[in-house]
């Protein structure tokens, strides 16, 4: 289970490389490495992608966009 969700937040990451600080950079490339290798991470690094992952990827809910898709209602024609 942490392999596949592993590397389920390096393809993710890949995004946001040019975002990172250098300490940040440098971790996930050693990581996205390890996981090239078909390592897993320790529990300690794998608690630091997780950081990582959740400091840039932000996920937005379905929510914040129904705004945009609602049909105008009729009375205010």
């Amino acid at each position: 289970m942490q392999i596949t969700e592993q590397k389920r937040m390096i393809q993710e990451l890949k995004y946001y490389k040019n975002k990172m600080t250098r300490e940040d950079l440098y971790n996930f490339e050693m990581y996205e490495k390890r996981t090239k290798d078909d390592e897993d991470l320790d529990r300690l690094s794998f608690q630091k992608l997780q950081e990582i992952y959740t400091r840039y990827v932000k996920k937005k809910s379905k929510s914040d966009f129904e705004h945009l898709f609602k049909k105008k209602d009729s009375d205010s024609e």
